[in-house]
């Protein structure tokens, strides 16, 4: 039986190179989970399959997670605090008062199904010149913590690819949904310039 290829460790340079390529990468594991956990080996093996493994082997280096710098020109979104909307239609907003033009309902979902439907969705949204969803996640355990849907669904919102799209976003009154469900503000899509 042949013995395993032996694993080389990355040099600075590729490091480095790495880092450069994930810079803008957006961290998808809750940031509760220790860092250990999140941590994944790079394995340069000259066969054509390349490995990437959760548990590294003690001769593969590991590198620390990548800082994604906050984006220019696009405020942090935080459940129910709204930068740059008018006062007024942040209040019509958090009270549930604003039309709601269409909604998802994202319960029995997987974390990864829901993530990729709720970028369909406002993204379809905003096409179809949707201002106010409604996206439903579910309560959740109470004595867990609530939901895992519940508790991801904020901070999917704020990911650069989906940010983009939002003017502000608040939790639910009782009658859509209370804690299980978020009020969305989409931005207006703006028209394409012809030349």
């Amino acid at each position: 039986m042949a013995d395993p290829p032996r694993q080389r460790v990355p040099t600075p340079e590729e490091r480095e190179l790495w880092r450069e390529a994930m810079r803008d990468t957006v961290r998808l594991v809750p940031p509760s989970r220790p860092a250990a956990a999140m941590a994944v080996a790079i394995v340069a093996d000259p066969a054509p399959s390349r490995t990437l493994s959760a548990s590294p082997p003690a001769s593969a280096a590991v590198l620390p997670p990548v800082q994604t710098p906050p984006r220019p020109g696009l405020p942090p979104l935080e459940l129910g605090r709204s930068a740059g909307l008018d006062r007024r239609t942040d209040e019509r907003l958090r009270r549930g008062q604003l039309v709601i033009d269409g909604r998802i309902d994202l319960h029995g979902l997987t974390q990864s199904a829901a993530h990729d439907e709720l970028a369909r969705f406002l993204d379809g949204s905003q096409r179809a010149g949707r201002r106010c969803v409604l996206v439903i996640t579910g309560k959740g355990a109470v004595s867990q913590g609530g939901g895992v849907l519940r508790n991801a669904t904020p901070r999917w919102l704020a990911e650069p690819g989906l940010r983009r799209m939002i003017v502000a976003i608040h939790r639910a009154q009782p009658q859509h949904g209370g804690e299980g469900a978020l009020y969305v503000l989409l931005k207006r899509r703006r028209p394409a310039v012809e030349l």
